[in-house]
């Protein structure tokens, strides 16, 4: 990776809580907007008269959230190069920043379309599901599919907004995207009976519409910005091997993070039907509170990042701390709103007594875990910003493979309470890895 650059000279606006909040807000509304989304595909495909176009949805958006997931650096490294041009005030990296990925998005995505067919064998494979399901499931995938191009440009539009500090603008774009695709589901699925083909056409239209409205988006914005495009800029060999060697650690680290997850769900199953119920329940609030929680994040990313930029150390410190502050407290609150109100709230995922019964056992794990993943988000957030991924990389790798002991040495212990506490001790590492070479990020800025 490129040396980084000292923090000094001009200075840049130093980022109190009314900044906070102005990033945090938009962010945190359109990430709500995502799991409305999901409730409406499962409330269409719920009232069919087979449960398997149900169990397809689910099975083809398992899927594609891991496929598009693992792509989540177009968004994330997008964000950390322009937020730091954005700071520097250099307005034609500004363009470049967004025009790199932007290409990167198109081939990607294009590969992923011409490679659909092993991609979707290994896929159904993995998913071990009933020929029907696995029938109507490869339907959704054919169309879905299609998507690619579009999705992952989406991704690129949406980091080189937070990076421009246009929140506002990214909700828009989040909300159009979810809304559109909400009311054409509506449309083919209730109104014209095209069932799953329906639910899958309505994602593809719905991420080609938000592609193009992203894309006017930000020719709106930079007409207004001014600078120029560059080929010179754009294809820079330095900016190129540090825009491909910061996607390379995002990539790892999201696919490392995605395989923890699914291995926390694939062992829950080994302690029967209602315990795996029982946590996946559970683990809705865990990503409620990763909706929250991104949202400070993304902050601390845009605001770390343009300080980075502007080389000031000042507002550097105060983006880490203010953006910290305000994840704590929604933390606290989120964890005393579990304490206060767990059953209540676990009624509204499954009327199941035997369900319910069983999570509540498990809920103080939930309960606990706010405390201990706002270090694991805020830190990605500023290392991410700083573009200094290597260290989040590393820990990463190092942190999933203390996981993974800690999971074989406490379930045949402490059965689903050992497994439930190996997630609280990876999230934990995560923070505590990260918070260990900050200081060394620190001192690297000077």
């Amino acid at each position: 990776m490129a040396e980084p650059t000292p923090i000094h000279g001009r200075r840049a606006m130093v980022p109190g809580h009314r900044e906070i909040r102005r990033l945090a807000g938009p962010i945190i509304l359109s990430n709500l907007s995502t799991p409305l989304l999901g409730a409406v595909d499962t409330a269409v495909m719920g009232h069919l008269p087979d449960a398997a176009y149900l169990g397809a949805v689910a099975v083809g958006s398992v899927i594609f959230s891991f496929l598009y997931w693992g792509f989540g650096f177009l968004r994330m490294g997008t964000t950390g190069f322009t937020a730091q041009a954005h700071g520097a005030d250099d307005r034609d990296e500004l363009r470049a920043c967004l025009g790199r990925p932007l290409v990167i998005a198109g081939v990607l995505g294009v590969l992923l379309i011409a490679l659909q067919w092993p991609i979707g064998r290994v896929a159904f494979a993995l998913m071990d599901a009933s020929a029907q399901v696995e029938a109507f499931a490869g339907t959704y995938f054919a169309i879905r599919i299609w998507s690619a191009p579009f999705a992952l440009t989406n991704y690129a539009v949406l980091g080189w907004l937070l990076g421009t500090q246009r929140a506002r603008h990214a909700l828009v774009l989040q909300v159009a995207l979810n809304g559109i695709n909400i009311i054409l589901d509506l449309l083919f699925v209730v109104g014209l009976g095209y069932t799953i083909a329906g639910v899958a056409a309505a994602s593809l239209l719905a991420e080609m519409a938000a592609a193009a409205l992203g894309l006017g988006l930000c020719a709106h914005l930079l007409r207004g910005m001014g600078g120029r495009w560059s080929r010179a800029r754009l294809l820079a060999r330095d900016a190129l091997v540090r825009l491909f060697r910061v996607n390379r650690d995002i990539f790892i680290r999201t696919l490392t993070l995605i395989f923890a997850f699914a291995y926390f769900t694939a062992r829950g199953a080994q302690f029967g039907e209602t315990t795996l119920a029982a946590n996946a329940v559970l683990m809705q609030f865990q990503n409620i509170l990763s909706f929250g929680l991104d949202g400070f994040a993304h902050a601390a990313e845009t605001l770390v990042g343009s300080a980075v930029g502007a080389r000031d150390r000042r507002a550097f410190s105060a983006a880490v701390r203010t953006s910290t502050i305000w994840a704590a407290g929604l933390a606290l609150i989120f964890a005393a709103g579990l304490a206060l109100a767990g059953p209540a709230l676990l009624a509204l995922f499954t009327d199941l007594p035997e369900v319910r019964a069983r999570a509540e056992v498990f809920l103080p794990w939930m309960i606990a875990s706010p405390f201990v993943s706002i270090w694991a988000f805020q830190l990605d957030g500023v290392f991410i910003g700083a573009t200094r991924t290597r260290a989040m990389r590393n820990a990463m790798l190092v942190c999933v493979a203390l996981y993974v002991l800690a999971v074989w040495t406490l379930t045949p212990v402490l059965g689903n309470h050992g497994l439930w506490l190996a997630l609280i001790l990876f999230l934990g590492a995560r923070g505590a890895s990260l918070a260990l070479a900050y200081p060394a990020l620190v001192r690297s800025l000077r």
